[in-house]
């Protein structure tokens, strides 16, 4: 019984954040109230306030649901390319463009924090992860170039920092054009392009 219970409020919970996708995605998320959440996913407003305490709450949750593969990605390339700096670094500022068109809660994550978000008051705390996480991000970048550098495959023409800032706005800003069109163009097979250009162009050889 303890065993089915627990069943029900994951599916319960998996319900919810379907719905707040969903919802999130096509009205965006200032204008989406938990009320409509419940009704979308067949359950009582009640059934949201036990599983999440706001908006912020399910946005963190969506991006949880998206994190733990993009992680389990990011270990199996460190184990295959561990000797690779470059191609770590190609692996994983790819991983988005690779899986955002046919992996639905990755699409719908990313619409939602580039095209359906506005971060007011209510949101602030999820602000702060959000951006926390993108500080992360760009550690782990940092650390990929630079051992990159130290092992020659990179040329220290530019600062690290530079270099990890340039190839987040190169990969953002494809993912946000892509997401306002996305028959303009073939998402991943162009993002694999333009970072082996910007990565190529940093040693002189674009």
């Amino acid at each position: 019984m303890a065993r089915k219970t627990k069943e029900e409020a994951l599916a319960t919970r998996g319900q919810l954040l379907d719905a707040a996708a969903r919802l999130f995605c096509e009205q965006g998320v200032s204008s989406t109230s938990l009320h409509e959440i419940a009704e979308a996913a067949g359950l009582t407003r009640g059934a949201v306030y036990w599983h999440f305490d706001n908006k912020g709450d399910l946005l963190m949750a969506l991006w949880e649901r998206v994190a733990l593969p993009m992680q389990q990605a990011f270990d199996e390339v460190a184990r295959e390319q561990a000797n690779n700096p470059l191609q770590r670094i190609r692996s994983k500022a790819c991983w988005i463009a690779e899986h955002i068109e046919h992996d639905e809660p990755i699409r719908r994550l990313m619409t939602i924090m580039m095209l359906r978000c506005e971060f007011t008051q209510e949101l602030e705390s999820t602000r702060e992860h959000f951006l926390r996480v993108r500080e992360d991000c760009l550690t782990q970048m940092r650390s990929e170039i630079q051992l990159a550098m130290d092992v020659g495959q990179l040329t220290p023409t530019l600062s690290v920092e530079q270099i990890a800032i340039g190839l987040f706005g190169l990969v953002d800003g494809l993912c946000f054009h892509w997401l306002i069109s996305p028959t303009r163009f073939q998402i991943a097979n162009v993002t694999r392009l333009s970072v082996e250009a910007y990565l190529a162009g940093l040693n002189g050889k674009a």
